[in-house]
């Protein structure tokens, strides 16, 4: 087990200091903690390097992992918003952004197209809903709805935004937020109700300069 003072931004200017040791014993619970980039790599939280060779890659894990993350209604949900149960276990995770992130498009049932989370190989899927893709004005990342169990919102990594936000039609040049996409000859409407759900999910990196 390491042990570490763990400092990171958890809102725009804002610094808090906490302290864990992998693998520690609170009560009858063995807690780990984890970390969730904007890319949709999963790390434990101190690992000093993080980039894919660091990342958790084997696909039984990354599915049983993510499949189960919830919002955190304990104490500690600041500095930890999400969680993911394994039996007596508890593994804290905060997040660049959001714990979904969606990392891929792929062919799904009936030639339909599918977002991909967890990795690049439609590891888990959801609906691609072209009406329901929304930019956040402020920083410019995209989003798409994702499942009610993980709050309802997932960001489309930055890769993949690019690719989906070139459909973007906008009502004027000087417009920065998109009105409709263009997808596969049809245009769709945006409505952006995806984004009223952020204001209610912590936000440790949303706010960030790290693409």
């Amino acid at each position: 087990s390491s042990g570490i003072n763990a400092e990171w931004p958890l809102r725009p200017g804002a610094w808090q200091r906490r302290s864990y040791v992998q693998g520690q014993l609170v009560g009858t619970q063995r807690q780990y903690f984890y970390y969730i980039d904007h890319q949709g790599m999963l790390f434990l939280d101190d690992a000093r390097i993080k980039n894919f060779t660091s990342c958790f890659k084997e696909k039984k894990f990354l599915r049983f992992f993510l499949s189960r993350v919830r919002l955190n209604r304990s104490a500690n949900a600041h500095d930890w918003p999400f969680v993911s149960r394994c039996g007596s276990e508890m593994n804290f995770i905060r997040c660049d952004d959001l714990p979904v992130v969606y990392q891929t498009l792929v062919r799904g049932d009936g030639g339909r197209w599918d977002l991909s989370w967890g990795d690049e190989n439609g590891l888990m899927r959801v609906e691609f809903e072209p009406s329901s893709v929304a930019m956040c004005r402020e920083t410019g990342r995209v989003y798409h709805p994702a499942p009610d169990l993980h709050g309802g919102v997932g960001l489309i990594r930055s890769k993949l935004a690019i690719e989906i936000s070139s459909k973007f039609m906008f009502e004027s040049e000087a417009s920065c937020q998109p009105t409709g996409i263009d997808w596969q000859g049809q245009l769709h409407e945006l409505h952006h109700d995806v984004l009223k759900l952020l204001p209610g999910l912590p936000a440790l990196g949303r706010h960030s300069e790290s693409e």
